[in-house]
């Protein structure tokens, strides 16, 4: 067996793991890349964030061109080709994949598509299409992500039932889906499949939809999806499924009672399962907490100083931007220079439509602590943009400290949410206060004007809005 010498080794190919690579190697050190998949990216790119937000984008130029009837335009109905929009999404991962392998190739990183598995802190076993080798290092970096999690009472033996990968292959649009679970996977592929043409049933567990966001967020998108979807089911658990031939038989057990419903194919999109098993971890001193995660300080190192670890495998949220910053910690820390990871604000978005996007304290967060806090909306309907959109479903909030008006947190909910929210993440990291906000002055006519005046409400009056003084 070949053996190799690295200052750094990265295990997993994801964003969190290629940036940890690519920096280590701006730093001056050498440093070797290893994931199984014959393509780098990850299950970001290759199975996650990329060819949903690619689907969900042809999903939104079918509602758009039925919305379009309100203005006078009016299109047939679209007819869809499953296949060419598979190999559209094909292609925008190919296109993506090969532009991460060429700056792996810029920067001399040594890739390996391989298993990797500790013989000892500092010493791998890789085991590939090309036999196996041994790859000792002085640090590596965990960054080997998660992937669905499946109850043991939803797993059958069907096909028919899918976790968020399958239900990415396209593999045919059902007349009738179930979507077990309200959290943002469901609820975003329950919209790409409603588009194309599917009745679509969520079933949430938890008493609302989304439950991390504040619920006014929340209520523009359900509002809509109710209008779209054939039903959404909160308070409700699915008990158990069945295959038949004729569909997959769902037992759903609710506030009114237990149900019976028969659907031609189920989405379980109930969470995700930290990948930390099968690398021999317990051949080194890396601790897994009780919940299935890599404990690490805010240097990213785990109880093992040579080993690092990043992204899913460390816990919520299981953010790609999140694994990508803390690779860019790690890399610096190995390097030898000061770096941490304690953010602020780590946004997160839902890409349905509307969108929705916060970053920082949440409403209900603060007032569960306790905290002293004012809270500014901005609602849409007095959006001139978004008016001209048609779009005046939307609303944007400031968390703020009461006293002293400082941003503690920033929510959005409508059109473009998730591009707007960086303005947020820059406040709260930046402890600007409503009056920085106010007195920025924003492009009109823009949704980022609403920003602007939920910051002028802390003061008083936003232009748009008129608030009787009590």
């Amino acid at each position: 067996m070949a053996e190799s010498q690295y200052d750094v080794a990265v295990i997993g190919g994801g964003p969190g793991g290629y940036t940890a690579a690519f920096h280590a190697a701006d730093l001056g050190l050498r440093t070797a890349l290893i994931d199984q998949e014959p393509q780098l990216g990850g299950v970001c790119l290759l199975r996650g964030c990329i060819p949903s937000k690619a689907l969900l984008h042809a999903a939104k130029l079918v509602t758009d061109a039925a919305d379009a009837e309100s203005w006078g335009i009016r299109f047939e109905n679209p007819k869809i080709d499953l296949e060419t929009l598979r190999e559209r999404t094909r292609s925008i991962i190919g296109k993506l994949t090969k532009g991460v392998r060429t700056l792996a190739n810029s920067r001399h990183v040594d890739v390996f598509q391989a298993r990797a598995t500790f013989m000892n802190a500092t010493t791998l076993t890789l085991s590939g299409s090309d036999g196996t080798r041994t790859l000792t290092c002085a640090h590596v970096i965990l960054a080997t992500g998660s992937r669905p999690a499946v109850p043991e009472s939803l797993k059958l033996n069907d096909p028919r039932v899918m976790d968020s990968t399958g239900a990415l292959d396209l593999p045919d649009v059902p007349r009738r889906l179930l979507v077990v679970g309200g959290g943002y996977i469901g609820l975003e592929l329950g919209t790409v499949y409603e588009a194309l043409g599917s009745e679509v049933t969520v079933v949430e567990m938890l008493p609302r939809l989304l439950n991390g966001a504040d619920p006014d967020l929340v209520r523009p998108l359900q509002q809509r999806l109710q209008r779209r979807f054939k039903a959404i089911m909160p308070n409700t658990k699915v008990d158990k499924l069945e295959s038949r031939q004729d569909g997959i038989v769902a037992m759903l057990a609710g506030p009114e009672g237990t149900t019976t419903e028969i659907f031609d194919r189920v989405l379980v999109a109930v969470g995700r399962k930290a990948n930390t098993e099968q690398f021999g971890l317990e051949q080194t001193k890396v601790a897994i907490s009780e919940k299935g995660f890599v404990q690490v300080d805010r240097h990213m190192r785990t109880a093992e100083p040579g080993i690092f670890a990043i992204g899913d495998i460390v816990g919520e949220p299981m953010l790609a931007h999140k694994a990508t910053h803390e690779g860019l910690v790690a890399a610096r820390v190995i390097a030898g220079k000061e770096a941490t990871f304690d953010p602020t604000a780590i946004p997160a978005v839902v890409f349905t439509d509307p969108e929705i996007a916060w970053c920082g304290l949440t409403e209900e967060a603060a007032k569960a602590a306790g905290q002293a806090i004012k809270v500014t909306r901005f609602p849409w309907a007095a959006s001139g943009r978004a008016t001209t959109m048609g779009r005046n479903d939307g609303l944007t909030k400031l968390v703020c400290d009461a006293e002293s008006g400082r941003i503690l947190g920033v929510g959005l909910c409508g059109v473009g949410a998730g591009e707007l929210i960086a303005e947020g993440v820059l406040a709260v990291e930046m402890g600007a206060v409503a009056e920085d906000l106010a007195a920025s002055i924003h492009p009109h006519p823009t949704l980022s004007e609403t920003v602007m005046e939920a910051a002028e409400l802390f003061h008083g009056q936003a232009t748009h809005i008129f608030t009787a003084k009590r």
